[in-house]
């Protein structure tokens, strides 16, 4: 079995279901924002890693509602 350590920008597009596009990738090289990536000659490759690490930098954590913490603190 061969493990992928890089995947190109139509595959990155794959791997977040259509939510980022092609087109966005290649606005974000320019920008220089985005996931980081290889490029060698005209191939724009992402590393698998460093997808994982920009999908943990942007993972977003949630709490309960304040409503819901104010109920909790009011049954103490």
């Amino acid at each position: 079995m061969i493990v992928k350590k890089y995947l190109t920008a139509e595959e990155v597009a794959e791997r977040y279901c259509g939510a980022v596009t092609v087109g966005t990738l290649r606005n974000w090289r320019a920008l220089r924002v985005g996931p980081p990536f290889v490029k060698i000659g005209k191939a724009v490759l992402y590393p698998m890693e460093e997808l994982d690490a920009w999908d943990k930098k942007n993972l977003v954590s949630c709490s309960a509602p304040v409503a819901a913490r104010m109920d909790e603190q009011e049954r103490e």
